[in-house]
């Protein structure tokens, strides 16, 4: 029997593509999937081990969020970001407020939400390009139109393009900075121009903030659900995979127009019904902690960050490595004819290293400008990581010399 349509249509994700790669050439480095070498604070653990005696431990709970996690998750957002969260989000919250606050089970489901509330069939969203794969894949399971504007030579945003972009299907422009996978972080100015502009026309602006935490050399993230009028037509999207080591847990909150709450209600009780109540318990913990905890393992990543640009510098004129001041991934450009795709499984079984091909985040290998290749550096001890971007030097110097 066939599969839908409309799956067939879905690209297939290449996390675990490479990761076959891997299993069947034993001890390969990856540089490839984002996620961080650390797990979580000792706070999230100990709420952990006490879960679980309690027998309404193992009850269903609110769709949107236990309370004291809004709670966390809302002071936050104010203390932080600038955005005053509504309803549900804590003491004070009051029902009419212009936001609503749901946790969701990472931000990948926060997207996945956000696309299915405000989609119908043929509805057309706009992705810059390079886009974070699992953003084109929802739009298309969505029954939606994916319109794709290219960046510049750095990966910032070009608002102007993005106006010239929007048609009457037009629902959403979606933006991620700190940006996986280039690590470029857009400047206040930018989200500014890009949050205006879909004001004024009428659509969403979704932004995920996941690597909010992670900049480097004087970089400063802007949260454009902070700007005065945007609380109507923003969708701000937060995940703990990242900066809390939470990946497996699964643990994120947006932040939506308060018109939305009931169709992203709708839509994440049939999903899941709520987020796993004892990651919600562990996240409580996490966010008590707060962003210190990142901060001290940022220190880290910044030096292994150092240690793998200088590691780059070594290709010359082979690789050019665009500015990256946030995340931890380096979106490299290649003077090349090999399909990315191709020179990653080679890297892999032939140096035993492993990246992502930038097929996957919608770069064409035939642009003209060479093929590129995502370089994750947050997953491993900085002598892991040196040892890794040595046999991606090697290897690519190999391939390509």
């Amino acid at each position: 029997m066939p599969e839908s349509r409309r799956l067939a249509g879905v690209q297939t994700p290449i996390i675990p593509v490479v990761a076959d790669w891997i299993r069947q050439c034993p001890g390969t480095i990856s540089l490839g999937q984002g996620v961080v070498s650390y797990g979580p604070p000792r706070d999230a653990l100990e709420r952990v081990r006490a879960f679980g005696e309690s027998l309404d431990d193992h009850k269903y709970k609110p769709v949107v969020g236990l309370p004291e996690l809004l709670e966390a998750f809302g002071q936050k957002l104010t203390r932080e970001n600038g955005i005053a969260t509504g309803a549900g989000a804590g003491p004070g919250a009051g029902a009419n407020s212009e936001t609503a606050l749901v946790v969701t089970a990472g931000g990948n489901m926060g997207f996945m939400n956000a696309v299915l509330a405000i989609l119908d069939p043929g509805d057309e969203i706009i992705l810059p390009t390079p886009y974070y794969f699992n953003h084109e894949m929802a739009v298309t399971m969505a029954n939606g139109r994916v319109v794709l504007v290219p960046t510049d030579g750095n990966y910032q945003l070009d608002p102007e393009r993005i106006a010239a972009a929007i048609t009457p299907r037009t629902r959403a422009v979606v933006t991620v900075s700190p940006n996986n996978p280039t690590g470029a972080v857009y400047p206040e100015s930018t989200l500014r121009a890009i949050n205006e502009l879909c004001g004024r026309r009428g659509l969403y602006h979704i932004h995920d903030e996941a690597y909010e935490y992670f900049v480097y050399d004087g970089a400063r993230h802007f949260s454009p659900g902070s700007i005065p009028g945007a609380a109507a037509h923003t969708i701000s999207l937060y995940s703990l995979s990242k900066a809390y080591g939470f990946a497996s847990w699964r643990i994120g909150c947006m932040v939506i127009p308060a018109g939305l709450l009931e169709a992203v209600r709708k839509i994440q009780d049939t999903i899941l019904i709520c987020a796993p109540v004892i990651s919600q318990v562990a996240a409580v913990g996490a966010l008590t902690v707060g962003k210190p905890y990142c901060d001290e393992h940022l220190r880290v990543l910044a030096g292994t960050r150092t240690m793998v640009l200088k590691a780059l510098s070594s290709l010359g004129t082979l690789c050019t490595v665009p500015c990256a001041d946030g995340a931890f991934y380096f979106l490299l450009r290649l003077q090349t004819k090999h399909p990315s795709l191709a020179l990653a499984e080679r890297l892999v079984r032939e140096h035993r290293v492993a990246v992502i091909p930038g097929t996957a985040f919608g770069l064409d290998d035939n642009d003209g400008r060479g093929c590129y290749l995502r370089v994750a550096y947050g997953a491993l001890q900085p002598a892991t990581v040196a040892e890794g971007v040595g046999r991606l030097v090697t290897g690519l110097k190999s391939i390509l010399s």
